[in-house]
């Protein structure tokens, strides 16, 4: 963890205290646009909640409502009418003060932009101060990857448990099958319900952020691992809940398998293998991505595959790849020195 994103987390308020503590109208403002990203937007949960909090904050500066205990209410008088590019520069530099990084920096101004452009079109503000604030670029980190040969260990491992017949190794076994042959997000994965799944094609019906609906292959391992887990699992722990419902992966209760459980079952199975990097269904994700284009999907197809919006979010993964090729030729090649 980074000593930037500790303090982050070190200083993180109470962001239900600062929100109830907000005027009354700036308040309804803010339910008003939860409702827009949540109802016309279609956020995902996680999505909403980031950007209700910076949105929270920003206002808090604005009012001169206290954030941290102890903190004293300024005692200025201010509406949001008062919102101009002066004070979303004051609040960023207040934020670089107190010890937030490039980019926390950076997604809090995107936040404040996104937030005074719908104000705006609202009628809430006459004008967009946001279009007018320029925040430094987060640094765009290259993210972990397993080795191909680290990530068969992990999936060979994860069915030698399967073989046992036991429900939840079986379940285990076949979502790390997915997610590594999908390259799906964790919400993803957790939201797939029994008929999203094509046997026959061999492909799922996957809805993605923005409740974007796309259609993802998977491969004769992951096949077997779900079915095995449909004929030899599931039917077991759908048996402890009444009324199971029609979700592809459960917990252990009966119910639709939680994205802590995934978490859980990624990091335990990528663990067992010597080497290998720390990580959850994300980094199982970039390692998707990143054997794809090694493999020689086009760059198009992997964006299409992993639900990215813009080729630029997918671009980022030639760049691990590159320093893989870099790190081999190094490594073997006779006049790499």
């Amino acid at each position: 963890m980074s000593s930037s994103h500790g303090r982050d987390r070190a200083h993180r308020p109470d962001l239900r205290r600062v929100r109830a503590a907000l005027p009354r109208a700036s308040a309804g403002v803010v339910d008003d646009y939860e409702r827009h990203l949540t109802l016309e937007r279609g956020l995902s949960e996680h999505t909403v909640r980031a950007y209700l909090g910076d949105v929270v904050l920003l206002l808090a500066y604005l009012h001169g409502v206290p954030t941290t205990d102890g903190e004293e209410p300024s005692g200025v008088t201010t509406t949001l009418e008062d919102l101009d590019v002066a004070v979303l520069r004051s609040w960023l530099a207040a934020q670089h003060t107190s010890g937030a990084g490039r980019t926390t920096l950076a997604r809090r101004a995107a936040a404040a932009r996104t937030f005074t452009a719908w104000a705006r079109r609202r009628g809430v503000l006459e004008k967009d101060p946001g279009a007018r604030l320029v925040a430094p670029k987060p640094h765009r980190k290259l993210p972990g990857v397993l080795r191909l040969e680290q990530a068969e260990a992990a999936l060979s491992a994860s069915e030698t448990g399967a073989g046992e017949q036991d429900p939840i190794a079986l379940r285990d076994h076949a979502l790390l099958e997915l997610l590594y042959a999908t390259g799906v997000r964790v919400s993803e994965l957790c939201g797939l319900d029994l008929d999203d799944v094509d046997f026959e094609r061999r492909v799922i019906r996957v809805l993605g952020k923005g409740n974007k609906e796309r259609t993802v292959p998977f491969g004769q391992p992951a096949e077997r691992a779900v079915r095995a887990w449909l004929t030899g699992g599931r039917r077991v722990l759908a048996v402890r809940r009444e009324g199971a419902g029609g979700a592809l992966f459960l917990g252990a209760r009966g119910g639709r398998v939680d994205q802590r459980t995934v978490r859980r079952v990624v990091h335990d199975a990528v663990g067992s293998v010597p080497g290998a990097t720390e990580m959850g269904p994300h980094g199982l994700r970039h390692s998707a991505a990143t054997h794809l284009l090694e493999g020689g999907a086009d760059l198009r197809s992997v964006q299409e595959l992993l639900g990215h919006a813009t080729l630029a979010t997918t671009q980022l993964y030639t760049h691990v790849t590159v320093e893989r090729l870099k790190a081999i030729h190094d490594r073997t090649h006779p006049r790499a020195r």
